[in-house]
């Protein structure tokens, strides 16, 4: 029997927690255990998600955590990390789902939306009675969303979207979309369009959200297109508070730092896993953990998670106090995403021919990660954001 999950903490992180963020921590750790670990592999063998989690993912309070007001708990952004790090740990569908939910559905509603459309969704979200879904990546234009070709025009009462999105997590179940598109003035192009975003609602006439399938990574995650043919919604969806760029770059912003927390989460699975592997497995009458080169590779996963722990939980306190810039942001969620893919393919190898099987999380978790060091800004480009930050000379074009 493999040995109980303990999560690491190296350098006495829990000190610096408040008991509400141990809690939080505790309460997401012991669910994980109990709900998803018994059926995640039989979902991301099915291609499908355990979305029967649903009701008890609103029920804990993790939808909007970090949000205050409209049915939202008003955690600090350290525990809503913490409740990132144990999700994953169960598998990044898990955390995705709420990172969605929370950081690109429900943010932009609250930090950008009219008090009517505050109050029509976001207790209904946080319950997850409504589901929300984010639009901005296409087909040709995912590291330079500003290109965008999905447009709106007015026309009478409505504004009319034609476009379409892709990678779209939770859209084939999503209630509502937040879409963003280039507003075309009268007699204007596309050249003249101003990005703004709009709330699609499910049902509404000329919009669909086909799934998308033949994932080998995320496979227990709905990913979806969005397609707007002539898709007509009401003027009164649109975000009325944000113009430009701006809008969904706070959001990814906001879902960066959960992943910077998050992947950690699966780090940590996979270091559990090689470590209780290395501890059992004998070969030439010894465990391999009594090997030197074991023991290496040990160390240094323990080294890397323990940096990032660090790097998570000063990230999260300067967010709580309102000193953090998307720069740090960027940094976090690049460094943590790599440490812990190469914690994954160690652990793989660890493993041996035994990594390949889904008895053992590491070959899942390694595979989601592939995908995860994607979205949200790619390894290059945060790289490019810092070196921006350092030189001051924009390397994007």
């Amino acid at each position: 029997m493999p040995a109980k999950y303990e999560g690491l903490d190296f350098y006495n992180i829990d000190a610096h927690l408040t008991d509400e963020e141990r809690m939080v921590r505790d309460l997401v750790r012991q669910w994980v255990d109990d709900k998803v670990l018994p059926i995640i592999e039989k979902h991301n063998r099915a291609h499908t998600f355990p979305d029967e989690l649903i009701p008890e993912i609103g029920e804990m309070g993790l939808l909007g955590m970090n949000m205050e007001g409209y049915g939202c708990a008003g955690m600090s952004n350290v525990a809503y990390g913490l409740a990132c790090q144990e999700l994953e740990r169960g598998d990044s569908a898990i955390r995705s789902f709420v990172s969605v939910q929370g950081s690109l559905a429900m943010h932009p509603i609250h930090s950008f939306g009219s008090e009517e459309q505050k109050q029509k969704y976001l207790p209904k979200m946080a319950r997850a009675e409504l589901i929300g879904c984010f639009g901005l990546t296409e087909p040709d234009y995912g590291s330079n969303p500003g290109g965008m070709v999905t447009k709106a025009v007015e026309d009478g009462d409505h504004y009319v979207l034609n476009g379409a999105k892709m990678w779209i997590t939770n859209g084939t179940i999503a209630d509502l979309a937040i879409v963003w598109a280039k507003l075309i003035p009268q007699g204007g192009t596309l050249a003249d369009g101003v990005i703004r975003g709009f709330i699609v609602e499910k049902g509404d006439p000329g919009f669909s959200a086909p799934e998308m399938h033949g994932k080998h990574s995320l496979k227990a995650s709905v990913t979806s297109e969005l397609v707007f043919e002539d898709c007509r919604i009401p003027k009164d969806r649109i975000l009325p508070h944000v113009h430009g760029l701006r809008g969904p770059f706070s959001c990814l912003n906001n879902a960066r730092y959960g992943i910077s927390w998050g992947v950690l989460g699966a780090a940590q699975a996979c270091f559990h896993s090689a470590r209780d592997y290395a501890l059992t497995r004998i070969q030439f009458d010894k465990p391999i953990a009594s090997y030197q080169l074991v023991q290496n590779k040990l160390a240094w996963m323990l080294r890397e998670i323990t940096k990032g722990q660090l790097l998570a939980l000063h990230l999260g306190r300067m967010k709580d106090d309102g000193t953090m810039f998307h720069e740090q942001v960027s940094l976090a969620k690049m460094n943590n995403v790599d440490i812990a893919l190469d914690i994954a393919r160690i652990a793989r190898d660890m493993h041996g021919a035994n990594g390949i099987l889904d008895e053992y999380p590491v070959m899942r978790h390694m595979a989601n990660l592939e995908t995860v060091k994607t979205y949200e800004g790619t390894h290059d480009i945060h790289n490019l954001i810092l070196g921006r930050w350092i030189t001051g000379i924009q390397a994007f074009f």
